[in-house]
């Protein structure tokens, strides 16, 4: 099979830079929720990593727009870089909200995500890497259904979090807020899926 790779890799080198900030930052916010509120210094470190990963989207647009030969189609480059940033993006928003929304405490479900989320990052990750190497969905194909396994636990946490804020006698404020959080959360969760989805529709039509 004629290899089509051409040699400058830096397309790969942004794609594996923004999936390593997405497990980064999904590890600052598992640890903002577990360790709250001593942990807040976590908000600090998010916002960071979403600076840093702004960077590395710009510079691949940019490449985007300078380069005539891309390792895959102009517009499954740009898709990937997209969902790759926001993950990031939607990190960052919600861990600016449980730093400005005076919450005092957690909500043991939102933990429960934050680990979701860190593991579907994680994973997610994983096949970016691949992307590099191969083009065979086959090699891919595992850590793509470990995300979409972990976006399905993640949605069923969802629901069973959203089902317990609504019961009697709960306060419209709590509620309020905390739908908000865990909105942002299902987002970023949501949002290593679509990453996946991207990545398989790479590799079949590049295999």
């Amino acid at each position: 099979m004629i290899n089509l790779l051409p040699k400058d890799t830096t397309f790969f080198d942004l794609f594996e830079g923004l999936a390593k900030h997405g497990v980064s930052c999904a590890g600052h916010l598992h640890k903002l929720a577990a360790g709250f509120p001593e942990s807040i210094d976590e908000v600090g470190h998010i916002r960071t990593e979403e600076h840093q990963a702004d960077q590395l989207t710009h510079q691949a647009l940019d490449r985007l727009d300078r380069t005539f030969i891309t390792p895959f189609d102009r517009e499954d480059i740009h898709a990937l870089v997209g969902e790759l940033d926001s993950i990031v993006d939607n990190i960052n928003a919600l861990a600016k909200r449980l730093s400005s929304y005076h919450v005092k405490t957690i909500e043991p479900a939102f933990v429960k995500q934050a680990e979701i989320l860190v593991q579907a990052t994680a994973a997610l990750s994983q096949a970016v890497f691949l992307l590099r190497k191969t083009r065979k969905l086959t090699d891919l194909q595992p850590k793509i259904i470990e995300v979409h396994r972990l976006e399905n636990v993640g949605d069923d946490n969802h629901l069973a979090a959203l089902s317990k804020l609504f019961e009697n006698g709960s306060d419209p404020l709590h509620v309020i807020k905390w739908k908000e959080f865990f909105q942002f959360m299902e987002a970023a969760i949501d949002g290593c899926e679509d990453a996946t989805n991207v990545l398989e529709r790479i590799v079949l039509k590049n295999g």
